[in-house]
C-alpha cells in the first residue's frame, strides 16, 4: 500500500484551489497524474514543516519546490508525462524555463509591488488569513521578497531605474503569453488531448493572473484578449477541480468583493490600531521620582512650620 501523501499549500478564492502559483502547479499536476493528494491549506508559510509552501509530506519525506515535489510524485510511478516524447520533454523543460523567466516577474509584481494592487487586494487577502501578530508582518515581508528577486533578476544593466524594469517585464510577459497562446492553437492542452507537466506549469502561472480581480490588470487584459489561453484554464478548473471549486455567479462575485472590502478595512483598522499604539508609547510622559516639597527656613534660621506660624 503507497504511503499517504499530504500537500500544504495556501488556500484560495476568486473559483480557485489555491491563489499561490506553485501550490496550484503541484494541485494541477496531482490531478492529472492521479497521485492521491491530501490537501492541507494553512495559509501560513511559518507552519510548514520547510518554512515554504508548497510542501509535500509522504512518512518521514519532506519535500519543497514545486520541480522536487513533481519528481517524487514520477517516482511514485504518478507520471503524467509517460507518452511523452524526447522532443516533447524537451519542450516541456524550454516552455517551463520561459515561464520562469519572462513571466513570473510580471506575476510577482502584479501580486506584490503594484502599490494599488498590493494595498487593496493582495495584503489584505493574506493578511486575513494569518494569525495576528504575524498578519502585521508577512505581507510585507513578502513584497519585499518579491521586489528583491525582481530587481535580481531584471535589474541589471542597462535598466536601471525600477521604473525601466516595470516597462521591460511587462513586455517580457506579454511576449511570454503570446507565445504560449501560439504553442497551444485549438489544441486543449499543449500536447495533445492529455494533460502533462507543461499543462500544470501554465496553468499555475496564468490563473492567478486570469481569475483574481485587482484594480491595476495590465496583464490580464493582454491575457483575455487571448481566448484559448483563458479556455484552457477555464477547462482545467471545470474538469479537474469540480468537486472542490464551483464557480461563483456575478452575485457571488458581489459577495466576494464585499468580503474583501470589509477584510481591508479591518486591516487596515488594526494597523492604525498598531501605530496609535506605539505612538502613544513613545509620548507618553516619563514619571519622575516625586520631589518633597522643601521647607523653607525662617530669617532666623528655623524652620517655618504650620504650627509656628499660629504661635503668638
Amino acid at each position: 500500500m503507497a504511503a499517504p501523501m499530504e500537500l500544504s499549500c495556501w488556500g484560495g478564492d476568486w473559483g480557485l484551489p489555491s491563489l499561490h502559483p506553485e501550490s496550484l502547479t503541484v494541485m494541477a499536476y496531482a490531478k492529472f497524474s492521479g497521485a492521491p493528494l491530501t490537501v492541507n491549506t494553512i495559509n501560513n508559510s511559518w507552519r510548514a514543516p520547510k518554512g515554504d509552501l508548497p510542501v509535500l509530506v509522504s512518512e518521514d519525506t519532506v519535500i519543497s519546490q514545486p520541480a522536487k515535489i513533481l519528481n517524487f510524485l514520477r517516482k511514485q510511478k504518478y507520471n503524467a508525462d509517460y507518452d511523452l516524447s524526447a522532443k516533447q520533454g524537451a519542450d516541456t523543460l524550454a516552455y517551463i524555463a520561459l515561464l520562469e523567466e519572462k513571466l513570473h516577474p510580471a506575476l510577482l509584481h502584479t501580486f506584490w509591488v503594484e502599490a494599488e494592487n498590493y494595498c487593496s487586494v493582495t495584503k489584505p487577502w493574506f493578511a486575513s488569513r494569518i494569525a495576528f501578530p504575524l498578519r502585521l508582518y508577512l505581507p510585507g515581508k513578502m513584497s519585499r521578497e518579491a521586489l528583491n528577486r525582481i530587481l535580481l533578476t531584471k535589474g541589471g544593466p542597462p535598466l536601471y531605474s525600477l521604473t525601466e524594469v516595470e516597462a521591460q517585464i511587462y513586455r517580457d510577459a506579454k511576449e511570454c503569453l503570446n507565445l504560449l497562446s501560439k504553442r497551444l492553437g485549438t489544441s486543449q492542452f499543449f500536447f495533445g488531448d492529455t494533460p502533462t507537466t507543461l499543462d500544470a506549469f501554465v496553468f499555475g502561472f496564468l490563473a492567478p493572473i486570469y481569475k483574481v480581480c485587482f484594480p491595476r490588470v495590465q496583464l490580464q487584459e493582454h491575457l483575455k484578449q487571448l481566448p484559448n489561453l483563458c479556455r484552457f484554464c477555464d477547462d482545467i478548473l471545470t474538469c479537474y477541480f469540480r468537486l472542490t471549486v464551483s464557480g461563483q455567479s456575478p452575485a457571488g462575485q458581489d459577495t466576494a468583493d464585499a468580503n474583501l472590502q470589509k477584510l481591508t478595512q479591518l486591516v487596515n483598522k488594526e494597523s492604525n490600531l498598531i501605530e496609535k499604539m506605539d505612538d502613544n508609547l513613545r509620548r507618553s510622559p516619563q514619571h519622575p521620582p516625586r520631589k518633597l516639597t522643601t521647607l523653607k527656613l525662617a530669617a532666623g534660621g528655623e524652620e517655618s512650620s504650620p504650627l509656628s506660624r499660629l504661635s503668638p
